[in-house]
């Protein structure tokens, strides 16, 4: 089980911010970032300057009833150019000194041996949720089990891991969690996704509602089971196994905020965990971070995915735990103790 933060070392850690060389209160919520960070460390001097980001792979046979304006063979090309490091996600991961790690949950190909690739599949793509579940219940254990299992593993060797994925329609499933996770209308849930025109976006919207009206899921693993996918389910598993070895656990956008809800209500404390990156442009990210009680700390109309804006948002995490560590007090200052 794992436990909530223990906030009854909240009120010293705000003192001891409060207490350094700046108005208290000044730096606003990148204060409230700190103590989350000390209090998941249990130290006021939290580290965070290794940092990784693993992005989830895999394919949705939700796609072959058209929910995508891509077919599933660009998710393994993308994974290719992630590999190659070549991605957004690889820029942005140089450009902030971020490790960067591919996960294959479930891609629909064999992919080739790499250095930053593990092998994790549990199946080659989910079934067609909007005719049948996407997933058995095995395989959304054995998803879930192997992501808690890669997350206490990196965590041995990283202060703070981030989570993206890719895979064609995925944000197809993200909707349908949501819909079922947050109670929230299904035509709220539902975006463009990764470029549809008008008549790709109807088509998504039909396609999904015959999902929805297949299964009246609502617990977790029922919806995971019913609506997918491998990368979202196994990244799930990741953020309870991240909060499990007491590492912070920064959130992309709409996919990996999907994965973030499961995992919340499979068990609430996890949430204490998540640093949310920011609000996705992508629709229903909105209802997906109020069902989480959560506030991004970036709105840059992203909604990429690979985990570019965890990426975005991993300065800001290092600046709030080097904020409560490294900062003098006042008393120093003016002491002449510097």
């Amino acid at each position: 089980m794992i436990p909530h933060l223990d906030r009854a070392r909240e009120p010293a850690l705000r003192a001891r911010l409060d207490a350094q060389a700046k108005p208290p209160g000044a730096l606003g919520r990148i204060e409230d970032l700190a103590v989350q960070l000390a209090l998941i460390s249990g130290s006021e001097t939290p580290k965070a300057d290794k940092a990784v980001l693993m992005v989830f792979a895999g394919d949705h046979g939700l796609t072959a009833s058209g929910v995508a304006a891509y077919p599933s063979s660009v998710t393994q090309a993308m994974v290719a150019t992630l590999l190659a490091g070549r991605a957004s996600a690889n820029a942005f991961a140089a450009a902030v000194g971020a490790d960067l790690l591919v996960v294959d949950a479930g891609v629909a190909a064999e992919l080739p041996e790499h250095p930053t690739l593990i092998r994790a599949k549990v199946a080659p793509g989910t079934r067609d949720a909007s005719v049948e579940p996407a997933l058995t219940s095995a395989e959304v254990e054995t998803a879930l089990g192997r992501g808690v299992a890669l997350a206490r593993a990196v965590a041995k060797d990283f202060d703070i891991l981030a989570m993206g994925e890719m895979g064609i329609g995925n944000s197809a499933s993200a909707a349908l969690i949501l819909h079922r996770l947050a109670a929230a209308p299904l035509q709220d849930c539902v975006g463009l996704g990764a470029g549809h025109d008008a008549d790709g976006f109807a088509r998504k919207q039909a396609v999904l509602a015959r999902a929805a009206a297949r299964s009246a899921a609502t617990a977790p693993l029922d919806v995971l089971a019913e609506f997918g996918g491998l990368e979202i389910t196994m990244m799930a598993g990741a953020i309870l196994g991240a909060a499990e070895a007491k590492r912070p656990v920064i959130i992309d956008g709409f996919i990996a905020g999907a994965a973030a809800l499961a995992a919340v209500r499979l068990s609430p404390a996890v949430a204490d965990y998540c640093v949310f990156a920011h609000r996705s442009a992508e629709r229903g990210h909105a209802l997906m971070l109020e069902a989480l009680k959560a506030k991004p700390l970036l709105d840059l109309d992203l909604r990429l995915g690979e985990g570019t804006g965890a990426l975005l948002a991993l300065p800001m995490v290092r600046a709030a735990a080097r904020l409560i560590a490294d900062v003098a007090s006042l008393d120093d200052v003016m002491s002449g103790r510097i």
